[in-house]
């Protein structure tokens, strides 16, 4: 388009404008995150859930870095999760002993475990939190030092935790006696049925 040649219409104007700030702030203020005197044992990348029970519904809590943190002094670790851009924590509870993780259902990239009180929000509430990652191996990563800190921390308070073998043996004694009755049962309805 050609510029107006008309004198009287209104042109743009360029604006040049500067404004010196009223109040100069010198002094650097240090934000304290309380997680100073701790060490990471472990970070990386993931999105974190929480069912809701009252909509029976998982609702996403954020996306960012999940971190073990463990302290320098009482060696006790603890899950601590903020938002990517907003730093807002969205998971921060120690790990305990009685937590299991668990895989979640048609996914080998996310686990499943339950906090009895979960600091993100006050006041602490019990949850039950999904952790979905990028691929099955970071996942196996988080498991293997998920475990490793539930063990320490189980050290530190002097409460043993049962081996996952074990574990794993009673559930498949479990399930085999349950198919062994199931047998049982469809064996004396046929044996009633003649």
């Amino acid at each position: 388009m050609s510029e107006p040649t008309d004198a009287l219409t209104p042109r743009e104007e360029e604006a040049d404008v500067h404004f010196e700030p009223v109040i100069r702030l010198t002094e650097r203020v240090d934000t304290k995150t309380m997680e100073e005197d701790e060490d990471v044992l472990f970070k990386m990348r993931a999105k974190l859930f929480r069912f809701d029970t009252t909509s029976t519904d998982w609702k996403e809590r954020g996306t960012g870095d999940v971190r073990l943190l463990k302290h320098k002094e009482t060696k006790k670790t603890r899950l601590v999760m903020r938002r990517d851009k907003t730093l807002k924590v969205c998971a921060n509870h120690a790990i305990s002993a009685e937590m299991r993780l668990q895989p979640n259902v048609g996914s080998d990239r996310s686990w499943v475990w339950k906090v009895a009180a979960d600091y993100s929000e006050s006041p602490p509430t019990s949850e039950t939190l999904a952790i979905r990652f990028a691929n099955s191996e970071n996942a196996g990563q988080f498991k293997t030092a998920f475990e490793d800190a539930q063990k320490v921390n189980a050290e530190i308070a002097g409460v043993t935790i049962p081996d996952a073998e074990t574990k794993e043996e009673v559930e498949e004694k479990e399930e085999e006696e349950a198919a062994e009755e199931e047998k049982k049962e469809e064996a004396s309805e046929e044996k009633k049925e003649e």
